[in-house]
């Protein structure tokens, strides 16, 4: 340890979460994503939801599981898994529900569970997924966001003006039922699926369809900080190692089996930092980091994590002809963290955690310090 200050105390880590999501996955979850678990009856194709983020989500590559029930010529049945998580997580803020950051959580995602408006100027706006585009008003007041969607429900009023913007694209957060899963996939593949309302708990699942390689949505969450695919993260996780589809399965059993030797027991509550009850202390991150780099080579890892003045959530930040920063920023109000790693010019790789809590001060000001900070680790070291 070269320097310490603080290091024994609990901060709110906000998306610096992500990096327990995401060792979560290195150690439970395998090379590709499970996307469907299923079964053939007779004439029938049974499936079920694993978490799987990736279904006719736009910012990951195309999952199979359209491909497989649109070529089966079997009657289709939806068996809902065991789900009983609330759709938001435990200490979110509830009116955050209009905001793309803040998608519910299910056990079948479809288009990453938010609907996506596209405005071109003086034109009616292109809404997907499309079994929405009956579901939209309009309002002359300027609403704030400018797009608003009932809490309950899946009514989205639109402000006028909003109308008038060109080439423009907001994402807000549908409201996820099993019904509204299903009418979706029998919209896009027009085929019937029937939902099992009443699932008799010993049918035997043995098949599973994996959909996409797993780095593609590590990289979602440690370089973009995908809020989405760090709480499904932990919900597939959970799946693997039993039967239900719950957070508190994934994080408990990491804390018994990978995570005893942390020098600070993590207060932890979900995959994306959201909740303001997440507390970790800044050596338990460094201790995390330092299991992490040995999980995967260097340049894979740095790869997936966001980079300093180049790419991802730092890409406007710790600026460098040759970039020194690869790191998880965390970012709530009033909090903001960044934990990783720094290349120092001799060429070594330190292991960092800058947490700071509860400031008043704008956040602008304090990265311009902590930059001053790690420029001069990096000089000199």
């Amino acid at each position: 340890m070269l320097y310490e200050y603080n290091s024994d105390k609990y901060f709110t880590p906000a998306s610096n979460t992500k990096l327990f999501t995401f060792y979560t996955g290195l150690k439970i979850l395998g090379d590709s994503v499970p996307a469907v678990k299923y079964a053939i009856r007779g004439d029938s194709l049974i499936f079920k939801g694993t978490g799987d983020p990736s279904l006719m989500n736009p910012a990951l590559e195309n999952s199979k599981v359209l491909e497989l029930l649109s070529k089966s010529h079997h009657n289709l049945y939806y068996y809902p898994p065991v789900f009983t998580e609330e759709f938001f997580g435990p200490g979110w803020s509830w009116d955050d529900y209009h905001y793309a950051f803040s998608a519910e959580r299910s056990v079948m995602p479809v288009f990453g569970n938010k609907t996506t408006f596209y405005f071109n100027k003086n034109t009616e706006p292109q809404i997907e997924p499309k079994i929405f585009r009956d579901s939209i008003s309009y309002s002359q007041r300027d609403l704030s966001p400018g797009i608003q969607r009932n809490l309950s429900n899946n009514n989205f009023q639109v402000s006028e003006n909003y109308s008038s913007k060109k080439n423009y694209t907001r994402e807000v957060p549908f409201k996820y039922s099993d019904r509204l899963l299903l009418d979706i996939l029998e919209d896009t593949l027009k085929k019937k699926i029937e939902l099992i309302k009443n699932p008799q708990r010993s049918l035997n699942f043995n098949k599973i369809l994996f959909s996409i390689p797993i780095d593609s949505i590590y990289k979602k969450i440690l370089e973009e900080s995908d809020n989405f695919i760090a709480e499904q993260i932990l919900l597939m996780a959970a799946g693997k190692i039993s039967d239900t589809l719950k957070t508190s399965i994934a994080i408990d059993y990491m804390k018994q089996n990978y995570l005893k030797d942390l020098p600070d027991k993590p207060v932890w509550v979900d995959g994306s930092g959201l909740s303001r009850y997440n507390l970790f202390t800044p050596r338990s991150l460094v201790k995390l980091l330092e299991k992490i780099y040995k999980e995967l080579p260097q340049k894979k890892l740095f790869s997936m994590m966001a980079t300093g003045g180049t790419s991802g959530t730092l890409k406007n930040y710790y600026k460098a002809e040759t970039p020194y920063i690869f790191a998880k920023t965390g970012t709530l109000s009033n909090n903001h963290s960044l934990s990783g790693y720094l290349k120092t010019e001799s060429g070594k790789i330190l292991i960092f955690s800058f947490m700071n809590s509860n400031y008043t001060i704008p956040t602008s000001e304090l990265k311009e310090g902590m930059t001053e900070i790690l420029e001069k680790i990096r000089d000199h070291y």
